[in-house]
């Protein structure tokens, strides 16, 4: 078990997303089919899967970005297609999302794009906003000066951090993280990887996180779902994906480029 996953995670199993029999589809095409998936509270779940194979159609489904054909989705208990506007709106402000290359407003500075949600939901005097914005600056490890500067001005692991600073900005339950660690160095990438785990600890979150990075799932990712054949194949814990024979899950765990782990029961990786 790795240090950065505490053992009681997930214990009392409240399912915080709740995809049931999801079908999205374009044209004639078929992406996902009936697919199921529950993310539980607490957790870090990594959402894995060959390239091509709908992982970023999936949470863009979810963030209602993309249509589904049949299915029900349900966050933090409620079903957003049935929702009044008021419950909408307030569930909205329970959800962050950080873009795979984190989509920051190229002519807003840090603070000012931290301040985007703030300013759609919130009504704060500029003060107030003002405070809030370093406080998500100085959570997400990005030093002060940082919050005056263009996205242009900003390393790669530098605009992560913007990103999800602003991901965090209404303190929510739930965050979306694409690709987070993607374009990062190995040891920004394990950075970053050390802050979702120290953020999802010190305030509640439960994490959904798109990801091909294999230091990623293996070391702070609670659980894993491998995406394939336009469905969940399987989920489980590293140790479960290990001991999968699922041809693509044992080629992407335990092939040429997986860490060198031995797996009881079996002599290959």
């Amino acid at each position: 078990m790795n240090a950065l996953r505490p053992a009681n995670v997930a214990t009392t199993r409240e399912a915080v997303l709740s995809v049931q029999d999801v079908t999205v589809g374009f044209g004639s095409k078929i992406v996902l089919d009936k697919l199921n998936l529950d993310v539980y509270r607490g957790e870090i779940l990594g959402f894995v899967g060959a390239s091509g194979a709908g992982k970023s159609v999936l949470l863009r489904t979810v963030l209602r970005l993309v249509p589904r054909r049949s299915g029900k989705i349900r966050i933090l208990g409620t079903d957003y297609d049935a929702a009044s506007e008021a419950e909408r709106m307030a569930l909205d402000m329970r959800v962050g999302v950080l873009f795979q290359q984190g989509a920051l407003f190229s002519a807003l500075t840090v603070k000012e794009n931290i301040q985007l949600p703030m300013r759609e939901y919130l009504d704060l005097p500029q003060a107030l906003m003002d405070e809030l914005a370093a406080l998500k600056i100085e959570l997400v490890g990005l030093a002060a000066d940082a919050r005056d500067k263009y996205p242009s001005e900003l390393s790669g692991g530098m605009i992560k951090r913007a990103a999800l600073a602003r991901a965090l900005a209404l303190d929510p339950d739930l965050v979306f993280l694409d690709e987070p660690t993607s374009g990062l160095d190995p040891i920004g990438a394990a950075e970053f990887d050390e802050l979702i785990a120290s953020l999802r600890d010190a305030l509640g979150l439960t994490v959904y996180m798109v990801t091909h990075d294999l230091d990623s799932l293996f070391s702070v990712c609670d659980r894993i779902a491998v995406l394939g054949s336009k469905r969940v194949l399987v989920e489980g814990t590293i140790e479960d994906m290990l001991k999968c024979d699922e041809p693509w899950v044992k080629s992407y765990f335990r092939g040429k480029r997986a860490r060198s782990i031995v797996v009881p029961g079996h002599d290959d990786k």
